[in-house]
């Protein structure tokens, strides 16, 4: 139950503001709401070439790549589920899975690519994209562009003076907890996630902060957890102006670059030219592994810390309730759970970490629907076949 909650909330960051990112093509209406019923081949290319659909940022690479090596013993799970065993290329088939890799001690034991992708492919992220955020506040406060997760939000964006957001620390808006009213009901065409940041409305201002400045306080900062995809794109704005540079600038210095990945990323942008912090980043399969890796390793990559010391710890424990059953909640934009901690998308987007196994487990899929408790219990099953096969 825990893992369906955490997905239908995915869900809603997935669907985000419907037309808050830009299509290349000036005649085009395609938006978030048309890639959740994109199917078969039309949603297999397009998670894999999300940049040649909606105007994105470059992520550079160093010129470094670094090594994932392959484990003298390769494992071949299976599982059972729904009263019958898997195997991993038949759960892959049944579920759509373009890409699945597991480290285990940060050797590849399993690598399997489908639906026509091939190891050099990026795919897109959904929302895994906030853990990727929530690691860049970790660097900016590192380099000392965050001063503390206590500092007011306005102090860094203050566009947002004089509006419900005054008094919000940079903490609470990290754990989903600002008590900004917000509806995140994407059936509803009238909900904020339906309508917020969709255009420039007040020049100078990005649409978010514009939108986001406007609405009332439901609840005290810091006691409520709510679902609210508007702030994880916040949290990317707050970034840019704490560091003075494009997110994808600053994710090439901070995690590209120094973790050696593979291939370039690609960040999609909201109408203001900003990179969105809740979602749209593509990268390659092997790359998804190595930011899990480097966030197993407490935030240190080629022997330089990128982000303090205790940030790991405290993003990726409970910080808040989020209506899940103790110990699960939530961190600093990472879904917890009683052994691992994830970051989590729509269609079957993960990075599942089991910090005390040394194991990760990296999919990608594009899933027949964005949610649902059958594709969330198929992959706990894959997974735990994962952690039965390591042992």
């Amino acid at each position: 139950m825990r893992r369906i909650i955490g997905l239908a909330l995915a869900l809603a960051l997935g669907a985000s503001a419907a037309q808050a990112q830009v299509p290349l093509d000036p005649n085009s209406h395609a938006g978030i709401a048309d890639i959740l019923n994109w199917r078969g081949e039309k949603q297999a290319k397009g998670f894999r070439d999300i940049e040649h659909i909606f105007k994105t940022h470059t992520v550079r690479r160093g010129k470094t790549v670094h090594p994932l090596p392959m484990a003298a013993k390769q494992i071949a799970p299976r599982f059972t589920y729904d009263g019958k065993t898997w195997t991993i290329d038949q759960y892959m088939a049944a579920y759509r899975v373009s890409g699945l890799l597991v480290l285990k001690d940060g050797k590849v034991v399993l690598e399997k690519y489908a639906l026509g992708r091939k190891p050099a492919d990026r795919w897109t992220s959904f929302s895994v994209a906030k853990s990727v955020t929530s690691t860049l506040v970790g660097a900016a406060i590192q380099d000392g562009k965050i001063k503390s997760l206590n500092d007011p939000v306005t102090r860094y964006v203050p566009d947002l003076k004089g509006s419900a957001y005054e008094g919000v620390s940079v903490r609470q808006m990290l754990m989903m907890s600002s008590g900004v009213k917000w509806n995140e009901d994407y059936v509803d065409p009238n909900s904020d996630v339906a309508k917020a940041g969709g255009a420039v409305t007040e020049p100078g201002v990005n649409p978010m902060v514009s939108y986001l400045r406007k609405l009332p306080r439901a609840h005290e900062p810091g006691t409520t957890f709510n679902y609210n995809t508007g702030e994880t794109d916040l949290v990317g704005v707050l970034v840019s102006k704490a560091i003075g540079e494009p997110l994808a600038q600053y994710a090439s210095e901070k995690i590209w670059r120094p973790l050696g990945m593979e291939r370039g990323g690609v960040w999609m942008t909201d109408p203001g030219d900003q990179e969105r912090g809740g979602t749209g980043i593509s990268m390659t399969l092997r790359d998804y592994a190595r930011l899990g890796l480097f966030i197993e390793n407490g935030g240190v990559a080629n022997g330089k810390r990128i982000v303090p010391r205790t940030w790991v710890a405290e993003a990726t424990r409970t910080e808040i309730d989020n209506g899940t059953p103790a110990p699960g909640g939530y961190g600093y934009f990472w879904w917890i759970r009683a052994d691992a901690y994830e970051a989590l998308g729509i269609f079957g987007q993960s990075i599942s970490t089991f910090p005390a196994e040394h194991l990760i487990v990296v999919q990608n899929a594009a899933w027949n629907a964005p949610t649902g408790k059958e594709f969330s219990a198929a992959r706990n099953a894959m997974i735990e076949g994962v952690r039965a096969a390591v042992k």
